[in-house]
């Protein structure tokens, strides 16, 4: 029987969005919303839902407004966008989100390439979408996500100390979490805990989720340290869908079945089912006819005598 306890660990989906922006046709709205019922009908209760960027720019994201509409009618889910700006704020707001996350890069080179604004430019808009927000929509949650906080393949290195600066400006800003996000497939564990412990020393309760990506194999090694040092929030896409259209050659984000699987086999509450997570690949794979899906979980199976909860 499963649990009725809270889960330990929450996995926030960011497959509708960070993984339909990073492939290059855009699924249909009526697949999009059904591949969402089934990411939520297997319990994910944090879903990435879409990002409020200009049509021109990612047509992929060109229907946000009625995915986040669909999507705050799911019961007990929160329901999350990427904006990358005051004005995607606004829209945002007014679509009905629970959640804004704004992405701001550690990485001076993939901020300009990114966002067309240096560090210091995001913090400062990262203040106007907090004031905008204090004016309208006060119930609603604003995270920022340290892009490239591990290394960028256009910089090279990025320094602990530019990450803690800038996680230190956010909190300022008035953000609620500050996750850290390994945009480029960069991080190794030891890395993964130092910078999450100097971020916790530096912010403590506001150090949020780990985006995490499997670009190079290590994502679910970089997932098990970020947990280590207290992690209790992880980004994940189903079936390893997305990237970064910025970042070149940072396909991959974490799988969230194989997440979910390692979790779980841990004895750690996840809140999801996997059966139905892996059942969910097939509205996905309806909406994007050919596209490769990854996962090991998947692929496997279960193992016999697998319980979930």
């Amino acid at each position: 029987m499963a649990s009725t306890a809270p889960p330990e660990i929450l996995i926030s989906e960011v497959g509708p969005r960070d993984g339909l922006q990073s492939v290059a046709r855009t699924m249909p709205t009526a697949d999009k919303l059904r591949w969402i019922d089934a990411l939520h009908a297997a319990g994910l209760r944090e879903i990435e839902v879409a990002s409020f960027v200009p049509a021109r720019l990612l047509p992929q994201m060109a229907d946000a407004a009625d995915v986040v509409r669909h999507a705050r009618t799911l019961p007990g889910l929160t329901v999350l966008a990427l904006v990358p700006n005051r004005r995607g704020a606004e829209a945002a707001l007014a679509a009905g989100v629970h959640k804004l996350t704004v992405p701001v890069s550690a990485s001076a080179a993939h901020s300009m390439a990114n966002v067309r604004k240096t560090p210091a430019e995001m913090v400062d808009e990262v203040r106007a979408i907090v004031a905008l927000r204090d004016a309208t929509a006060p119930g609603v949650q604003i995270e920022a996500g340290i892009s490239t906080a591990f290394g960028c393949t256009l910089q090279g290195a990025v320094p602990d100390d530019d990450v803690v600066r800038l996680a230190e400006q956010l909190a300022a800003a008035g953000v609620g979490d500050i996750g850290l996000s390994d945009t480029t497939g960069m991080a190794n564990p030891a890395q993964v805990r130092r910078l999450f412990q100097r971020v916790r020393a530096a912010v403590g309760d506001k150090t949020g989720a780990a985006h995490l990506h499997n670009t190079r194999g290590l994502g679910l090694a970089n997932c098990l340290a970020a947990f280590d040092v207290g992690v209790r929030s992880f980004d994940a896409s189903l079936a390893g869908l997305g990237g970064c259209p910025y970042a070149p050659g940072a396909s991959g984000n974490v799988v969230t079945e194989d997440l979910v699987f390692m979790f779980e086999a841990m004895g750690l509450r996840t809140g999801v089912d996997l059966e139905r997570l892996i059942a969910a690949r097939a509205p996905l794979q309806a909406g994007l006819p050919g596209e490769p899906l990854y996962g090991m979980t998947a692929e496997a199976g279960l193992p016999k005598g697998y319980a979930h909860g």
